[in-house]
C-alpha cells in the first residue's frame, strides 16, 4: 500500500484553508524554518486582541470571539511548528488562565455572540461547568508545544489545568464518552514528560481501550469512531504501551487506505456548514499524511 502525495497536494490546493496548506507542507516533508514560520503566521488571522483565538479556527465553531476550541487548534499548530516558537503563546496561555474556572478546568465553550453555523454542542455548552474533554485536549497540545518552548512549560496555567485533568481522570470508574477517553489519553501521554503520575493513570484508563483501539462515538453519526492513531499517533510514546504492534500496523493500513480518489481524506462525523465540511477534510488530510510519515509509511 502507498499514498499518492501528488494527488494529496492537489486536493489541498483545491479544498483546504491556508493554515492547513501550510501545515501540509510540513507534514509532507518540507521541513524548513520558513515553512514553520508560515504555519505560525497563518494562525494569526484567527487571533483576537484578548490573546485568544476564534474566527472559525475550530471549523464547527464559526464565532469570532475567543473560545477554548480555538485555543486547542492554535496550540496544535504551534506544536506542529516546533522548534519555531510563537511570540503570542504566552498571551494565549494568559487568556486561558483568565477563563479557567475555580476548579482548574475550562468550560467546553464560552457564550456565543452569534451561533451561526456553530455546532449545537458548542452553542449549548454551559460556561459555568468544567469540561475534562476540552481541558485535556488543550493541555495535551500545550504539553507538545512545551517540549521546545520553556515559556509554555513554565506557565502556571499548564500546571493548573494538568492537575485538574489528572484528578478528573483518577475519578473515572466506567467507560467515558469516546472523545473524553481519547483526549484524556492524549493528555496523559503528553504529560508524562513532566508529571510522573500521568504514566500510572494511563494504566488506570487501559481497561477502557479496546484491543484494536477503535472507540465508537455514542450518539454520533452511523459508524462514527475514534481510532488508535487518534490517541496514539506517535511511535515510542508511553500511550503505545496500551496497544500491541499488530493493532498499530492494522490502523496504519486503515489510515493509508483512506485516501479518496480526489487525493484527500474524509471525516466520519457531521460538519455544520459548507465551509466546515471542506475545512475538516483539509485538516484530516494533514493529519493522515503527518501520522503516516512519522510512522514510516
Amino acid at each position: 500500500m502507498s499514498i499518492d502525495l501528488d494527488r494529496a497536494t492537489s486536493f489541498m490546493a483545491t479544498h483546504a484553508r491556508v493554515l492547513d496548506r501550510r501545515r501540509f507542507e510540513l507534514a509532507g516533508g518540507n521541513d524548513t524554518a520558513e515553512t514553520r514560520a508560515a504555519v505560525l503566521a497563518a494562525i494569526d488571522g484567527h487571533r483576537n486582541p484578548d490573546g485568544g483565538y476564534g474566527w472559525g479556527l475550530e471549523p464547527d465553531l464559526r464565532a469570532r470571539e475567543s473560545q477554548p476550541g480555538g485555543a486547542q487548534h492554535a496550540l496544535e499548530a504551534i506544536a506542529d511548528a516546533a522548534p519555531a516558537t510563537s511570540p503570542h503563546v504566552v498571551a494565549l496561555l494568559d487568556w486561558l488562565q483568565s477563563v479557567t474556572l475555580p476548579d482548574g478546568g475550562l468550560p467546553f465553550a464560552l457564550p456565543l455572540g452569534d451561533p451561526t453555523a456553530c455546532a449545537p454542542f458548542w452553542a449549548q455548552a454551559d460556561p459555568r461547568e468544567s469540561s475534562l474533554q476540552i481541558t485535556a485536549a488543550i493541555a495535551a497540545q500545550a504539553h507538545r508545544a512545551a517540549r521546545s518552548d520553556e515559556d509554555v512549560r513554565d506557565h502556571p496555567w499548564l500546571t493548573r489545568a494538568t492537575r485538574y485533568c489528572l484528578q478528573a481522570i483518577q475519578g473515572i470508574d466506567e467507560a467515558p464518552f469516546a472523545y473524553v477517553l481519547s483526549f484524556a489519553l492524549q493528555l496523559l501521554d503528553a504529560a508524562t514528560d513532566s508529571f510522573p503520575e500521568a504514566r500510572e493513570l494511563l494504566g488506570h484508563l487501559a481497561p477502557f481501550v479496546p484491543s484494536d483501539g477503535a472507540i465508537p462515538v455514542a450518539g454520533g453519526t452511523e459508524g462514527e469512531t475514534l481510532h488508535l492513531l487518534d490517541f496514539a499517533p506517535e511511535p515510542g510514546r508511553p500511550v503505545r504501551a496500551l496497544v500491541d504492534d499488530r493493532a498499530v500496523a492494522d490502523d496504519l493500513d486503515r489510515l493509508e487506505s483512506g485516501q479518496r480518489p480526489d487525493g484527500g481524506w474524509a471525516v466520519d462525523f457531521t460538519a455544520y456548514s459548507p465551509a466546515a465540511e471542506l475545512e475538516w477534510r483539509g485538516y484530516a488530510t494533514v493529519q493522515a499524511v503527518a501520522v503516516l510519515r512519522m510512522n514510516g509509511r
